[in-house]
């Protein structure tokens, strides 16, 4: 796994941006499957904005409400997911001061 840059780092996400975000990421880390398709052109600056901000992506109602909870509780993981293509999907999970950007077939 690789990681990544800090949040905080320009341009990696606006100062604007960072007024709505719910919670911290942590360390940030993108598996070997994620950092290719980086290499290929994919850009998950909004992907992992959109984690921060409580854009859960294509989850489940219950996924979603245990996202929810989990943010005002600051216990239990978050699980984002996110589909880039019919066929890619990207998943983006917070836990315990770190958050994984990963396939799903990575888990």
């Amino acid at each position: 796994m690789m990681t990544l840059p800090s949040l905080n780092s320009p341009p990696f996400i606006h100062r604007e941006q960072l007024m709505r975000i719910l919670f911290s990421p942590g360390r940030l880390y993108a598996t070997a499957g994620v950092n290719h398709l980086i290499s290929q052109g994919l850009d998950i600056r909004p992907l992992l904005s959109r984690h921060l901000r409580g854009d859960w992506g294509d989850i489940g109602d219950d996924d979603k409400l245990a996202n929810d909870d989990a943010v005002r509780t600051h216990d239990d993981r978050i699980l984002s997911a996110y589909a880039i293509t019919p066929d890619i999907k990207i998943w983006i999970l917070t836990d315990e001061g770190i958050t994984t950007i990963l396939l799903p077939s990575e888990y």
